[in-house]
């Protein structure tokens, strides 16, 4: 029977889970990494910080008595998602990845794929010189070092140093609406947008706006989920594989990259 879940959190993904478990007898631990100032709590018991790699996060798995772990970092939280496999393949508790779907082209579209912020740096002079940066705080610093060009970046926290020299800041948090993505590139003459593939519904409007105004898209490529891990694609899915692991039969999620 499982009596503890450690849901690695951060997302709304992460919260509709923790949100769908607590009323249960068993015991909701959700981890935040404590990157924004005043993240949104989810239900149940919530701890904020680093384990210390994946040895801290076994040690932590074991002495808190973890049945079952669900990642439902954000898709891009590369570094948090490889050690909670490895810490996983220590100590033998079953792992999952809760991972939204990305974001899919449609017609009228005007992508350009990229694979990290250093190449959609390198891409940008060549397609506008106001752009909107919507890839997070901590990844404006790649751009740093473009000069002749504009930025508007919105975040939920501001940025560090190092930042571009022609920066405004919009401290915000979605979910946005259509009207409002299309009222912002419109009124800061936006001639490019800058995103990552996270996926969902809170932040896609920008690029319906985006497709609207005939702008091109720079679209950073998440990383794969660690490999051989089971990966469901909502919250529902995630339920029904910890049903399965409560009953004893092997849990059959979505998919296993």
């Amino acid at each position: 029977m499982i009596r503890h879940v450690l849901i690695l959190g951060g997302t709304t993904e992460g919260r509709a889970l923790a949100a769908a478990l607590v009323p249960s007898t068993r015991r909701v631990t959700s981890s935040l990494a404590g990157r924004v100032a005043q993240p949104r709590l989810p239900a149940g018991e919530v701890r904020i910080g680093g384990f210390g790699g994946p040895d801290g996060l076994a040690a932590w798995l074991r002495a808190e008595g973890v049945d079952a772990v669900v990642d439902a970092t954000h898709p891009f939280a590369a570094g948090i998602s490889g050690n909670a496999a490895l810490a996983a393949a220590a100590t033998g508790v079953p792992l999952l990845v809760l991972r939204r779907p990305g974001f899919t082209p449609v017609d009228g579209d005007r992508w350009h794929p990229v694979s990290s912020l250093a190449a959609a740096a390198e891409l940008l002079p060549g397609l506008g010189r106001r752009v909107f940066l919507t890839s997070g705080r901590q990844g404006i610093g790649a751009f740093a070092h473009l000069d002749g060009i504009h930025f508007l970046a919105r975040s939920v926290d501001p940025p560090e140093p190092p930042l571009p020299s022609s920066l405004e800041v919009l401290l915000d948090r979605g979910p946005f609406t259509l009207d409002g993505e299309r009222a912002l590139l419109r009124e800061h003459r936006i001639d490019v947008l800058v995103t990552k593939d996270s996926g969902g519904a809170a932040t896609a409007p920008k690029l319906t706006a985006a497709r609207e105004l005939g702008l091109p898209v720079v679209v950073v490529e998440r990383p794969p989920a660690p490999k051989g891990v089971p990966v469901a694609e909502d919250v529902e899915e995630a339920l029904h594989w910890l049903e399965q692991l409560d009953s004893g039969s092997a849990p059959t999620p979505v998919s296993s990259r």
